[in-house]
């Protein structure tokens, strides 16, 4: 091998090293808004890429939105990518698209404020993603149409929701993914799950907790269809706040 191409080898490689070490901190948009009726769209393209409040050199604080009637359409497409918020809201819609593998969503929703009537669509395609998505723990929320759809194994999902009146639909399909999920404290919890992988590790924690003032009976409903072998499935379902 000459010289010549022993330079250009050493060059490709050095270029390689600097791109995957640029993976993880690439492009950010950070979000600081207050206001109703906000139309945003995102589509982020690559790798390391990140929509939060601060820069990648610390750690990350939450993207602090605000408002009501907001309609958000985020797409994030490669690997590695972060997205990170805190959100007041009522009567809002977000749409949410994932393809990549390692991405992490981490949303609050209604920890400082009324979160009611909110639409969620989420669609993830790849592997090792996770997503850890909370509503209605401090503040009031009502009404929560939650559907998730993921093709891809071992993600991770936690996902805990204390609204009243929920519809939340989950359809996955691939080998040892690991949900953790818990509807809390409402008036009519819907569930449905449709499971089609195998080795999963599947937690659904179903309560009522306390109901509405004028409320004497809480209801949930839990619909599975599991196509899987080697699957572990815990589900609990009672009249009471305390989930083990």
């Amino acid at each position: 091998m000459n010289k010549y191409f022993k330079g250009i080898l050493a060059s490709v490689f050095v270029m390689s090293s600097f791109a995957w070490a640029g993976a993880s901190d690439d492009n950010e948009i950070n979000i600081d808004q207050s206001g109703d009726t906000l139309t945003l769209y995102i589509d982020q393209v690559g790798y390391g890429n990140k929509i939060g409040l601060d820069d990648f050199s610390s750690s990350s604080s939450a993207t602090p939105i605000t408002g009501s009637s907001l309609t958000f359409n985020i797409d994030q497409l490669g690997n590695e990518n972060l997205l990170f918020g805190s959100l007041t809201a009522d009567q809002s819609t977000y749409n949410m698209l994932f393809t990549g593998d390692a991405n992490s969503w981490d949303w609050n929703i209604g920890e400082t404020g009324s979160a009611d009537s909110t639409t969620i669509d989420v669609d993830i395609t790849g592997d090792t993603n996770t997503m850890n998505f909370d509503q209605g723990a401090v503040a009031s929320a009502e009404r929560l149409d939650l559907d998730l759809t993921v093709l891809g194994s071992s993600n991770v999902f936690d996902v805990d929701v204390e609204t009243d009146d929920v519809t939340w639909s989950w359809d996955l399909t691939g080998s040892s993914n690991n949900i953790n999920t818990l509807q809390n404290d409402g008036f009519y919890q819907e569930m449905t799950v449709t499971y089609d992988g195998d080795g999963g590790d599947i937690d659904i924690n179903q309560l009522s907790g306390t109901c509405p003032t004028g409320i004497t009976s809480c209801k949930g409903i839990i619909t599975l269809d599991v196509t899987s072998d080697n699957a572990t499935i815990q589900i609990n379902q009672k009249d009471t706040s305390n989930d083990s």
